[in-house]
């Protein structure tokens, strides 16, 4: 990233401060919500997804330790499901070994628009305050173990995963029981990137720290307004986040070939 001009620079830090924003606000959108427009600034994705990797661990860690304190002591009660965690690995993590590893190469658009358009019917299903919900073990674990493989690929799984977890999850667990399981499914992809020899980007990691941590504590603030807020509210946030997720994606595939 050095040879960027300066407007790219500015670019590149308002986009962190977006990302950090989305990421501690909604919980997920933090890569597929930013990764487009800073592509549009400088196409270099290996260089990008290392960042966003690396800071998502960051302030995932943060996130959750500061809450678990505040459990521990008794100032307020648990943020994680745990429960919910354990079923999410045991079906996710053979998957996204498979999608990181590359053993198995399913049609990228077919994935992706399967994916894409079935999010954006939970999507609408939230906005009108009405959420679906499957009912259905089937059902659910189609979604956990294409997220796992989605996840392996790509650093897109939350379509999928977020309407199964916002099923069996209290809305005040969402958000971190989601960073448990990113932090996770993240630090295999960031292995992976280190043993194929991608370039981490430490330095710029370290650099853009400060822009996602502002927008960060944006999105801290913005969460707690929608915890504050009634369950329509909540849910109309959530579907909003995945309705621009999904048409981001669509966008993305009709008009950038992917």
């Amino acid at each position: 990233m050095s040879d960027l001009e300066f407007w790219q620079y500015a670019a590149v830090a308002l986009l962190f401060v977006w990302s950090g924003f989305v990421r501690s606000g909604l919980g997920f959108g933090g890569a597929v919500l930013t990764l487009p427009f800073l592509l549009m600034v400088y196409n270099a994705p290996l260089v990008f997804l290392p960042i966003i990797a690396m800071h998502l661990l960051f302030f995932s860690f943060l996130t959750i330790a500061t809450a678990h304190v505040r459990a521990r002591d008794g100032r307020a009660e648990s943020t994680v499901n745990w429960p919910f965690l354990r079923y999410a690995l045991a079906l996710m993590i053979v998957p996204k070994l498979i999608g990181v590893a590359g053993v198995l190469t399913l049609p990228t658009n077919v994935v992706s628009g399967f994916i894409f358009v079935v999010v954006s019917v939970y999507a609408v299903s939230y906005l009108l305050e009405k959420p679906f919900k499957s009912h259905s073990r089937t059902v659910d674990t189609l979604f956990m173990v294409l997220g796992g493989y989605v996840s392996g690929t790509s650093l897109v799984a939350a379509p999928l995963v977020v309407p199964v977890a916002a099923s069996r999850v209290r809305k005040h667990e969402l958000r971190d029981t989601l960073f448990v399981l990113w932090f996770v499914l993240v630090a295999i992809k960031l292995a992976a990137f280190a043993w194929t020899g991608v370039d981490l980007q430490w330095r710029a990691t370290l650099a853009l720290l400060p822009f996602a941590g502002f927008g960060h504590l944006l999105g801290l603030r913005f969460h707690s307004y929608t915890l504050r807020a009634d369950t329509g509210v909540f849910f109309r946030v959530l579907g909003g986040g995945l309705l621009v997720v999904s048409l981001a994606g669509l966008l993305r595939m009709v008009f950038g070939g992917a």
